[in-house]
């Protein structure tokens, strides 16, 4: 890759890592799930206007739009607003690369070779490692909420494979419609009409930053960037910048929030990097009767750039 490419790449890591402090500011703000359905609302409008009619049949965008964006992102706002810490949300979220090929084994039958299976098998030592240290440091349950935002997230990795949208940006547009609705209903039921007019009521600039970031910065701007670069480069080679989201999510945490680091949590974090990097680089055997792909292909562009482009 040129340098300025590669600059641009860690530039996207960096901005994606930062999101989980911003989010976690947010929910000082905002009920996680009016957090999360103004996220969407604000990345979708205007842009919708702007990119075309949708380019795949409008199951696949529901589809991905309820397992990534109610499911995954209702799970890990929720999560972090039980007292998930932002640094270590961005670490475990990378356990979703381990359920993403499960679920490709056994959705899409693209039998994982020796190499995955041993990443799968390193990274969830590593949420072991975690689990063990949050166990008898922190919550729970916000851990539970998201870990199981990873295993909606490879759902919707899956679900996003087999739509193979031909412009992922305008599938990803398209795809933050569907959530808006719904996670405004499930605000209201869950946390109430009047913590939400409270929470609105309540907006000041920080509020207003907080979704700008979020939305545009992160979402738009963030995934933008990537379909950029994977246009231009093979997903082999742009994907394993992503393993820095949780090395700027964890760092930023720290210097800007004051999370503390246990001494568990280094060797927690080294497992699940070193194992996400073997089971996202490692080539998986599928089947080209059912898959429609080459026995030896990569991930496609689109949903490599799905993987990442929500963090």
């Amino acid at each position: 890759m040129r340098p300025v490419h590669t600059a641009l790449a860690v530039l996207v890591t960096a901005v994606w890592g930062f999101n989980f402090v911003v989010i976690e500011i947010g929910l000082g703000h905002f009920p996680p799930l009016l957090l999360s359905a103004l996220r969407f609302l604000v990345a979708a409008l205007p842009a919708v206007f702007f990119v075309g009619r949708p380019k795949v049949p409008w199951k696949w965008i529901v589809g991905v739009g309820v397992a990534l964006g109610i499911a995954k992102f209702g799970l890990l706002f929720t999560g972090m607003a039980a007292g998930m810490p932002a640094g270590l949300s961005s670490l475990v979220l990378q356990i979703q690369a381990v359920f993403t090929a499960v679920l490709a084994a056994l959705v899409l039958r693209e039998r994982p070779g020796p190499l995955r299976l041993l990443g799968m098998g390193v990274a969830l030592a590593g949420i072991v490692v975690a689990a063990v240290d949050e166990g008898t440091s922190g919550p729970v349950v916000g851990f539970a909420l998201v870990v199981a935002a990873a295993a909606c997230w490879g759902v919707s990795n899956v679900l996003t494979r087999k739509a193979a949208p031909p412009d992922a940006l305008n599938f990803t547009v398209w795809v933050c419609t569907v959530p808006v609705l719904p996670l405004f209903g499930l605000s209201l039921l869950w946390e109430g009409p009047e913590r939400d007019l409270a929470a609105l009521r309540a907006l000041d600039w920080s509020g207003v930053a907080v979704i700008g970031y979020v939305a545009w910065v992160s979402t738009v701007f963030g995934f933008g960037a990537w379909g950029y670069l994977l246009r231009r480069y093979p997903a082999s080679a742009v994907a394993p910048f992503s393993l820095l989201v949780p090395v700027f999510g964890m760092s930023s945490a720290a210097l800007v929030l004051g999370e503390g680091v246990s001494g568990a949590r280094w060797p927690a974090a080294a497992l699940l990097v070193g194992g996400v990097g073997l089971t996202s680089l490692a080539p998986a055997r599928a089947k080209t009767r059912t898959t429609g792909l080459s026995p030896t292909a990569p991930p496609e562009a689109a949903p490599r750039a799905c993987q990442v482009m929500e963090k």
